[in-house]
């Protein structure tokens, strides 16, 4: 290859490879996954390794507090399924397959990330589009979920493309995207379309009549695709998103995992996901007045969605591109001004900022990069707890807490490792099981002995010299051996 065409190349996908480099980095320095993943990596795995074996799918035993859609997990592991044979030919560890997994994700979500991009680069202009790329690249929480497999994240490869025909023109496609991104993913999408529907309606750049025909139609296709779909795996008739909409909007149920006060979004959501971009978006919108139509009602969407007490800040990952637009237009703006005298300081306070984000943002990698403790474990234990006695099972007993932070089906070996997620067993009862190890947070369990501990991140400490932060960590899951066991018993352990 040439230098003309190299330089072609990196023109063309220059700005893909640099954010996919980034989320790919996250990808193999966190493999693991949290509880509100575990429904879709379990459904992947599954896919992928017992196929049309519906009944040993972990979602029939452990279905959850609602049900969820299968169809994103199906698009997924079809993209990851070469690999997977591949892997599984060369014998490599399913662990190889999560990353895989999310990797597949990951080029989903970035791909409809460039479409609206695209638009970006067509209606505001090459410039902006660089600075988008910049705030993304610098911002921590965008890049690092767009591979998990969270409902939320399906849902927001689809509004990318929502967005990227809003900044089209083709309303009528972003609201299909919309209704199909709210059937299927994320009924909470139903606040986005909402504002979005009635400000194309207001400005008349959709007709009424048309948009209820185009919109019910795509809503029943979409209905009718999920509940098919998804009442053949969960071998009853289902629409997953109505019932997750009844259980959390309806019966508040949602609430019982912590609640946040009405701001909570706008004071601490946003300032941590979008850094520097946050300040700039308002200011975008003020400089730029074509901006302001896409900001309104993604602003209105956080609105809305702030009545519901339970938050989390994936919930509203999907304003995100819209907001980093309209602070990529500022950051432009500055940019083109920055030999002016007001124009110059501003951009200097604008090269400052963005150092402070990846600070930021590297103190909120190496946090949650200690945040997977059972994962870690595992792998470990994997590494170190093979017995003498390799014709006999070793039975991992994993606690819920130790599978809601960093334990999947892919962290799972074979023969003779084999592994339960029994719930609900007194600590006193464990004695009396068969079980080889346990993983679980608990330092002291009647007949097993302490193997060796993981620390997890508790908290960050500032400090007044370099760094001004200081990660503290603590044991948070331990790793227990049976003491009947004479072969494990005789091993050298780390000790807890």
């Amino acid at each position: 290859m040439n230098s003309s065409s190299f330089s072609k190349f990196l023109k063309i996908y220059g700005y893909d490879i640099v954010l996919g480099l980034i989320a790919t980095f996250y990808v193999l320095a966190v493999p693991y996954t949290k509880v509100e993943e575990s429904f879709n990596v379990q459904a992947m795995h599954d896919i992928l390794y017992h196929r049309h074996h519906l009944d040993n799918y972990d979602h029939l035993e452990f279905p959850g507090v609602v049900p969820r859609t299968f169809i994103g997990a199906l698009l997924v592991s079809v993209l990851a399924s070469p690999i997977i044979l591949v892997m599984s030919f060369l014998h490599l560890p399913k662990t190889y397959g999560l990353i895989a997994v999310r990797l597949a994700l990951g080029c989903i979500t970035l791909s409809t990330l460039r479409f609206f991009r695209a638009q970006v680069r067509y209606k505001f202009g090459s410039q902006v589009e660089a600075f988008f790329v910049i705030l993304t690249a610098f911002q921590f929480h965008l890049l690092f979920y767009c591979t998990r497999p969270l409902p939320n994240i399906l849902a927001l490869g689809i509004v990318n493309l929502a967005y990227g025909f809003w900044l089209k023109g083709d309303f009528y496609a972003a609201l299909n995207c919309l209704i199909f991104s709210a059937v299927v993913f994320r009924c909470d999408m139903v606040l986005l379309l909402c504002p979005l529907g009635l400000v194309l309606l207001l400005t008349k750049s959709i007709s009424l009549w048309k948009a209820l025909k185009c919109c019910i139609g795509m809503a029943l296709l979409s209905v009718g695709l999920t509940i098919l779909v998804d009442s053949i795996m969960w071998k009853k008739l289902v629409w997953p998103e109505f019932e997750v909409l009844w259980f959390n909007s309806v019966l508040n149920r949602s609430s019982e995992w912590g609640t946040h006060s009405f701001h909570w979004y706008f004071t601490s959501a946003l300032p941590r996901s979008l850094l520097v971009a946050y300040p700039l978006c308002f200011l975008g919108a003020l400089l730029d007045r074509r901006v302001l139509p896409f900001v309104i009602p993604v602003f209105t969407f956080l609105l809305l969605y702030s009545k519901l007490p339970h938050k989390e800040l994936r919930f509203i990952i999907s304003s995100v591109p819209i907001f980093n637009l309209s602070a990529a237009v500022a950051a432009s703006r500055i940019f083109m001004n920055r030999k002016k005298a007001f124009w110059k300081l501003l951009s200097i306070i604008l090269i400052g900022f963005l150092l402070i984000s990846l600070g930021c943002t590297t103190v909120t990698f190496m946090a949650s990069y200690e945040n997977y403790p059972s994962g870690y474990a595992l792998t470990y234990l994997h590494q170190i707890g093979h017995l003498a006695s390799n014709t006999e099972e070793q039975w991992v007993h994993i606690d819920p807490y130790s599978a809601m932070n960093g334990i999947s089906r892919f962290c799972e070996n074979d023969f003779p490792w084999r592994y339960s997620k029994e719930e609900s067993i007194p600590l006193k009862e464990y004695q009396n099981r068969n079980f080889t190890y346990l993983i679980n947070e608990h330092l002291l369990v009647e007949g097993y002995k302490c193997l060796f501990s993981v620390d997890g991140f508790s908290r960050v400490r500032p400090q007044l010299r370099f760094p001004p932060f200081l990660l503290i960590k603590e044991p948070k899951v331990y790793v227990h051996g049976n003491i009947k066991n004479e072969d494990l018993m005789n091993k050298n352990w780390p000790g807890c």
